[in-house]
């Protein structure tokens, strides 16, 4: 497979030259380190920098050291910022893999801010993380894409967001008319484009309710990330969004972003999305939607679904769909490793654009972590 062929290739030279050529000059380096040097030869910074247009006035520092230590706070589950220029002070091999040789060369916690509030604007993390699923997938039929959504706690307070009133009519405003606002989202996704989609959906901080996998409900204040996960646990797309949305309410536009960098033939999604306009927009983009089948207040339609659960399971029988749906577990996965390892838990910003950028510098390293995962397994 070209994938498999270009990361064992990309791994070959980091394990046979650049790794004991950085060891014999900074010592010996540990997973995370050599996760990190991994991450920054598959992503590199400079292709997403913009240069500094020699104006008058003292130049900024330069950013691509800074970009490199952010995403080094991620993968050595480093909390703060303050917490991380001490450890590049006392740190060499740390501080000379980011791009600093002294460590009085280590910028201010006030830059570090003013550089992440400069991401964060311009969305450089999730450049960069498109940039690397287009180069490794576009080539690449995947199988299954597990869609889900993961809780995202904040530290600031909920805005409250009165709901818009929806009125009976005969007929539904059509795009552009009064009233439009007040039509399903899902009816209106279906006419509109990713962009308009994605500013559709709401952004702020609220608070949020949501199941875990044995039926317990969890509430939190903050934000909900949206993850399709493809084969192998790899993030391909990501959507941050109010705690308070549902998560079908993402599934168009996320389906609609992955079908941009990649094909894939199955999506795979828990009961929360069942809705004919999401299993209409996957066949419309030549996919297969897995999704179990959900009752809700039928209580026919539930008394079925369990006699016929019940006579599988007296036979022993399994359909290709339930075999299929296995492989979601990939999403659980990927979303406990992006809190567990990659900084998910640790979310000291505020604001939508800068809890963003922070968790897309997480998605950034795991997505890397996963591709050198396929050619060691």
């Amino acid at each position: 497979m070209p994938l498999l062929s270009e990361l064992s290739d990309l791994q070959g030279r980091l394990q046979d030259d650049l790794f004991p050529y950085l060891e014999e000059r900074l010592g010996p380096l540990g997973p995370s380190y050599q996760l990190l040097v991994a991450v920054f030869e598959m992503a590199p910074v400079a292709a997403f920098l913009r240069p500094w247009p020699c104006t008058r006035g003292r130049p900024p520092a330069d950013r691509a050291p800074l970009v490199r230590a952010l995403i080094a706070k991620t993968v050595l589950e480093v909390a703060t910022t303050s917490a991380l220029i001490e450890r590049l002070q006392h740190d060499k091999t740390l501080r000379r893999l980011c791009g600093w040789h002294g460590a009085g060369a280590v910028p201010s916690e006030a830059t570090f801010s003013r550089a992440f509030a400069e991401f964060a604007a311009c969305e450089l993390p999730t450049r960069m993380h498109e940039a690397l699923i287009v180069a490794t997938h576009k080539q690449r039929l995947v199988g299954h894409i597990s869609r889900d959504a993961t809780a995202i706690e904040a530290r600031e307070k909920p805005v409250k967001v009165e709901a818009a009133k929806r009125c009976r009519r005969k007929r539904l405003p059509q795009k552009g008319e009064p009233g439009w606002e007040t039509v399903r989202r899902l009816v209106r996704q279906q006419s509109m484009t990713l962009s308009e989609m994605l500013a559709d959906l709401p952004k702020h901080c609220a608070k949020g309710i949501k199941p875990d996998a044995k039926g317990y409900k969890n509430a939190w204040t903050g934000y909900k990330l949206h993850l399709d996960i493809a084969d192998g646990g790899i993030p391909v797309s990501a959507i941050l969004t109010a705690a308070s949305l549902h998560d079908s309410q993402a599934a168009i536009p996320l389906m609609t972003m992955t079908a941009r960098r990649l094909t894939n033939l199955y999506d795979l999604m828990d009961p929360s999305y069942h809705a004919p306009e999401i299993d209409a927009a996957c066949r419309a983009r030549g996919r297969i939607p897995i999704v179990p089948p959900q009752a809700r207040r039928d209580a026919t339609l539930k008394a079925q679904l369990t006699a016929e659960a019940k006579a599988r399971r007296a036979i022993n029988f399994e359909t290709p769909e339930q075999v299929r749906y296995r492989e979601r577990t990939t999403a659980e996965r990927a979303n406990a490793r992006l809190k567990d390892q990659f900084g998910g838990r640790f979310v000291r910003v505020r604001g939508h654009a800068k809890v963003m950028c922070h968790l897309m510098f997480g998605i950034l390293a795991l997505t890397v972590d996963q591709l050198m995962r396929l050619v060691a397994g």
